[in-house]
């Protein structure tokens, strides 16, 4: 379910599916292509809710979509059809109406769908409604009335707390007569709409109102600090913004959900419509959207240096508020404020660094792009270049990372930025490790020791430290990388650096592995996955698993290994990451201790299996978790990648007998063991009988 509602960047329709299908842009891949290949074997229906908005960009997304994915299928809702190949359209009707020519049985009316709809909204606004002999003629009018829209419905209902199905007819009725004269054959349906919304809306009290249309500033999710911080004024007082906020959701006018525990509020995308025209014939556009901006690059400004020592916290705040920030982004952007783009954009670089790296990219490459900035502190101190080619390194992309940091230690040396110096030092040192540059990533490690001990800056030594593990690695220095990832990981562990702790143990997990230290490297991979399970890293995660797999197939643990390898490759493709350098010969070692110990069928049938896993059941089969691990660490009673039927099945044919015979051993069809069989075949990757029976014997089953 793919919601577009608060997407208002075309440019983001791709991260929304992303974040639909719970995959992570945290790598150089764009989301299309990477969307594309999660899709192009997956069976599934992708449904993409409110894309009247954003036509163009649904259009081209949707027909790549059905172009690379044969089995996927995609229901779009929308005001108007994308136009493109393929495209069924079906009007989705109102709901269903009580007939205007014959009154209906009580009973039955309780059964039509607007009435129902009706019914359930007034119970619950007022706690007693029914519908009753006495009312059942107004309620049927006021549906018919209402020409079965369910939020026209909903917005009336609520009003039976303080007036009868009657007395709303009747005020309805006069607003009809307003718009349209004595003949509502011209009444059209969003008409129908937007009489409703304007007669709950006028019966709303002046600060309500204002409140109201006050919201449309924010583009997605909302707390109520953020309202009291927005949309207070003399005549919306902070004090009483809880009481209207709430007064607005008994109305059905603001919805109110959950995430995560905490309390947040939305406005129907209709609504948002309504009231975003209600606040320009106040004249209040200009002033809530710059309040709205000033909001959001203060709060993220101020939270910036906190969030590396309080990530999880940090990271579901901006998961939550991710659609308002969007905007006030695209609002820079479109009215050339560069210089508080830039601010914002910055100060959520661990947020791009965990959950959205290409996006990042694209807002400071568009941002920098858009011409000179006027003299403002985040570009004079190079700290837009740093974040960057930050980026860049965490993409593997040390062509467009150089030229960034470069220049962010051009900018913060003339600046005197001494921090930001030393973290653009370390930095630059690992880009040109990356690209083959030895010699320039030691003169800049040469650099920074000096600078950063003069420093009072925990995050400097340990970006430092990080510099020096990370070369070491690429190198082959080992003694350097442990010396350093030691040193780092204490530092870390002290400030509750959980991105960095988790880098520096898998720097030393590495190491370990590659000085054929298993024992050494299992509790550290172990830490760290644990760290990369809780911020949601996914490439931390794939080489974790990768390594995890590498030490089971050490200890002569083939299926463990095998699916732990192929989870691995199945997190790695879903971020869309590349292999790091160090792990191609230490997995090419464990598949071929896997492929010894369990023969190459068996290899293949345990590794599809593990690509087939949950990440979280993988994770938890690498940890040892027992519910996990049952199936995989025992090379001898289950037959993992099958399920319990199929097992009894494969067993049979091991056995020789015929499907005929199956089915009447197993008391089952023929054409079911049919089915069995071809499942079978298909999740362990073979084309004959004899393949299964094969397997079945190198399982010792």
């Amino acid at each position: 379910m793919v919601e577009l509602a608060e997407v208002r960047d075309p440019a983001l329709i791709g991260n929304a599916v992303m974040a639909a299908l719970d995959l992570r842009d945290q790598t150089a891949t764009e989301p299309l292509p990477l969307l594309l290949s999660y899709l192009r074997d997956k069976e599934l229906l992708l449904v993409v809710d409110n894309c009247e908005h954003l036509l163009g960009a649904a259009a081209q997304l949707v027909t790549d979509v059905m172009q690379a994915a044969p089995g996927v299928r995609v229901i779009v809702t929308s005001r108007e059809p994308l136009s493109v190949s393929g495209e069924h359209v079906l009007p989705v009707p109102p709901l269903e109406l009580p007939s205007a020519h014959t009154a209906e049985p009580l009973s039955q009316l309780r059964q039509n769908e607007a009435v129902m709809l009706f019914t359930e909204r007034a119970a619950a606004a007022s706690g007693k409604f029914e519908l009753t002999a006495s009312n059942q003629v107004a309620v049927a009018a006021l549906c018919g009335r209402l020409d079965g829209l369910p939020l026209a419905i909903e917005l009336a209902a609520v009003r039976t707390r303080v007036l009868t199905a009657e007395q709303i007819l009747d005020r309805l009725t006069d607003r009809f007569g307003l718009l349209t004269g004595p003949s509502r054959v011209a009444l059209l349906r969003h008409q129908t709409l937007r009489t409703t919304i304007d007669w709950s809306h006028d019966l709303l009290e002046a600060a309500e109102r204002a409140l109201l249309r006050r919201l449309c500033v924010f583009a997605g999710r909302f707390t109520l600090e953020d309202v009291e911080s927005v949309c207070t004024s003399d005549d919306v007082p902070a004090a009483h913004t809880l009481d209207l906020l709430s007064s607005l959701v008994d109305k059905s006018l603001v919805m109110r959900e959950d995430a995560k525990g905490r309390a947040c509020y939305r406005l129907h995308e209709t609504m948002r419509e309504y009231t975003g025209l209600k606040l320009r014939e106040a004249s209040e556009k200009d002033v809530f959207e710059r309040r709205c901006a000033d909001y959001y690059v203060s709060r993220c400004r101020q939270s910036a240096e906190r969030a590396r020592y309080g990530l999880l916290g940090w990271l579901e705040w901006m998961e939550l508020e991710i659609d308002n920030i969007r905007s006030v982004l695209q609002r820079c952007l479109t009215s050339a404020d560069v210089d508080r783009g830039i601010t914002l954009a910055c100060s959520l670089g661990w947020y791009w660094a965990t959950r959205a790296t290409t996006e990042g990219v694209r807002w400071l490459d568009e941002l920098l792009a858009s011409g000179p900035s006027g003299g403002g502190n985040a570009v004079a101190g190079g700290l837009p270049y740093f974040i960057r080619g930050f980026l860049a390194v965490l993409q593997t992309d040390p062509a467009a990372a150089r030229p960034a940091l470069e220049r962010a230690v051009l900018a913060a040396r003339e600046a005197g930025q001494l921090n930001l110096l030393s973290h653009s030092l370390s930095m630059a040192s690992i880009a040109a490790t990356m690209a083959g540059d030895r010699t320039a990533a030691r003169c800049l490690l040469d650099e920074d020791p000096a600078l950063t001990k003069g420093l009072d800056d925990v995050a400097a030594a340990v970006s430092l430290l990080q510099a020096r593990a990370l070369n070491g690695l690429l190198e082959g220095d080992l003694e350097t990388v442990r010396a350093a990832a030691s040193e780092g990981a204490r530092l870390s562990r002290e400030t509750g650096d959980l991105y960095s702790l988790e880098m520096m143990l898998l720097n030393l997990g590495v190491t370990e592995l590659m000085a054929r230290e298993p024992d050494q490297a299992q509790p550290l991979f172990a830490e760290a996955l644990r760290i990369s399970k809780e911020i949601d890293d996914r490439v931390a995660q794939y080489c974790l698993l990768d390594a995890l797999g590498c030490i089971a197939a050490g200890a002569g643990q083939g299926r463990l290994a095998a699916q732990l390898l192929g989870a691995a490759e199945t997190v790695r493709t879903e971020a869309g990451a590349t292999i790091i350098p160090m792990l191609p010969p230490l997995l090419a070692q464990a598949e071929a201790s896997a492929i010894a110990a369990l023969g190459a069928a068996r290899f293949e049938a345990e590794f599809k299996a593990g690509k087939r896993l949950q990440r979280d059941a993988a994770i938890g089969m690498a940890l040892g978790e027992p519910a996990q691990v049952a199936a995989a660490t025992s090379d001898g009673g289950s037959v993992a990648p099958l399920a319990k039927r199929e097992a009894d099945v494969a067993r049979l044919v091991a056995d020789g007998l015929s499907n005929k015979q199956i089915g009447a051993r197993l008391f089952i069809s023929e054409r079911t063991v049919d089915s069995h069989v071809r499942s079978i075949l298909n999740k362990l990757g073979f084309n004959s009988r004899a393949q299964i029976a094969g397997w079945m014997a190198s399982s010792n089953q």
